[in-house]
């Protein structure tokens, strides 16, 4: 491996779908820009975009029954889900893009058809779900997503659920055919293959940033070679931390005012998975439910049909752990190594305020593995211990900042955080993540490199993401268009 040069025009910190991202975006833009990447682990996406490491849903916004609240008039609120369903699309368009141009292939390596479902039991939410798909069709973003409450209909859409059930249990699901299974961990070594093949940028893997500072208008970065065991120093206009949890020590090394203030809350998580045939060929979607009291947003229960490196399975889930890493391959004291005098406040407010969070956490972390197969059991009926494993899934850090107020609350979600002159920018949170990577980025580049969108990079950038500036939403024809585009180069089947 080659030894990092002492200046670059951008360093990306973390070898994860958000930096692989950027540097596809800069590397189109701009393909003098010499960039450099640094991963800490041996190999890119090991960390959150790893296949295993997350739910590969892509998210959208069909089936996530805590992103449309009621409100209090029992209107059902899809403000949240169209958002988001209009951030995945531009994923799609980018890996498109991409396609087209022959710097990756094979989308079904990376990206699947896979319908996604919502189903819940017993009649308040069962009128819940009524309301809601009442309210999502209206929107052409979700055109084509069904409700039903027959038997025989949910019968064939998910006859691994309805196994052993009554016909006179109240049930009620719906279906949408428009979702995917992503493997992030796939599309990121596949754009990183592309960066260092098509681009002047170099990945150093193993290697890890220690520290940012500030140096004469530069960046300068103190990089460590894990496994040679020497430490060097890099300078850099411009730096990107999509570092994961990491990204928060990072961004607080730095100085940046835009920083202060904020905490990360550590979430594990756990998934019963199981690769029989019998039982996958079975469940051909991602099934979605209500949350129980005094969960997480990221620990809705849910059975999905995975799709990794050719192989198909089953993984149910999550199940939320705690543990002071930031990483799942971190220290167990990155999170005392976190605080600082001007965010032990808000670390503090948010912990007392989220007391149910903390019993909720405790409870799962004690849970045994029977105890996990019956929750399985509320959605498989006949499920057997001896068919389904436990896998460790990735770690989330969870954003702990201050509200209007001033009083520390815990935020689920994803932020980028950026200083005044756009010259460092990082990824803060968790969920939607991954599936959202061409959303956040757009918004990093928007903030840092906002005069060369408008000008010099503005016909590129609408040739890789032909909807940029338009609002899906609000237009029916330009949703078609770009997702009979997207349908065709992804190979997807709807």
């Amino acid at each position: 491996m080659n030894t990092p040069k002492p200046k670059y025009d951008i360093v990306l910190i973390g070898g994860g779908i958000m930096s692989a991202t950027l540097g596809t975006f800069l590397g189109e833009f701009n393909s003098n820009l010499k960039i450099a990447m640094f991963e800490r682990q041996n190999q890119v996406a090991e960390e959150s975009s790893s296949a295993w490491n997350n739910a590969g849903t892509g998210h959208c916004g069909f089936c996530e029954l805590n992103y449309t609240p009621e409100n209090k008039d029992g209107s059902i609120d899809t403000t949240k889900p169209q958002k988001i369903v209009e951030q995945f699309e531009l994923s799609k368009q980018f890996w498109s893009y991409l396609i087209t141009k022959g710097y990756i292939d094979s989308p079904k390596e990376f990206i699947n058809s896979c319908p996604h479902m919502s189903m819940v039991s017993g009649d308040e939410d069962v009128n819940f779900l009524k309301k809601r798909h009442a309210a999502m069709v209206e929107s052409h973003l979700f055109a084509g997503m069904e409700y039903t409450e027959d038997y025989e209909k949910l019968k064939e859409w998910v006859p691994l659920i309805m196994q052993s059930r009554s016909k006179s249990e109240k049930l009620a699901a719906t279906k949408i055919d428009l979702g995917t299974d992503v493997n992030f961990g796939a599309i990121t070594q596949k754009l990183t293959k592309h960066l260092e093949e098509n681009t002047a940028t170099e990945v150093f893997c193993g290697h890890e940033v220690k520290e940012i500072t500030k140096n004469k208008g530069n960046w300068r970065l103190k990089v460590k070679d894990v496994f040679n065991h020497h430490t060097v120093e890099v300078e850099a206009g411009f730096v990107f931390v999509g570092a994961g949890g990491y990204a928060l020590p990072l961004l607080q090394s730095s100085g940046i005012k835009e920083i202060e203030g904020f905490g990360g809350f550590p979430v594990s998580g756990e998934w019963l998975v199981t690769t029989k045939k019998e039982l996958v060929d079975q469940h051909q979607t991602k099934v979605y439910t209500q949350a129980t009291v005094g969960a997480p947003p990221m620990s809705v229960p849910h059975l999905d049909l995975r799709i990794i490196n050719g192989e198909k399975a089953l993984l149910f889930g999550p199940f939320a752990g705690f543990s002071t890493k930031f990483l799942k391959k971190g220290s167990y004291w990155d999170l005392f190594g976190s605080i600082r005098g001007k965010n032990i406040k808000t670390l503090l407010q948010a912990g007392w305020n989220n007391m149910a969070l903390t019993k909720y956490l405790i409870q799962q972390v004690t849970m045994s593995k029977s105890e996990r197969i019956a929750h399985l059991r509320t959605f498989v009926k006949e499920a057997d211990p001896e068919d389904w494993d436990l896998k460790v899934a990735g770690q989330r850090v969870q954003i702990i900042k201050k509200d209007a107020q001033g009083k520390g609350i815990l935020q689920f979600g994803t932020e980028v955080v950026t200083n005044a002159e756009g010259t460092i920018s990082g990824l803060l949170g968790a969920s939607p993540g991954a599936s959202t990577a061409v959303y956040a980025m757009l918004s990093v580049l928007e903030k840092c490199f906002g005069e060369q969108l408008k000008n010099e990079w503005h016909d590129k950038l609408l040739e890789m993401i032909p909807s940029y500036g338009t609002s899906l939403k609000d237009d029916r024809e330009m949703t078609d268009k770009v997702r009979n585009y997207t349908k065709e180069k992804l190979e997807l089947q709807y």
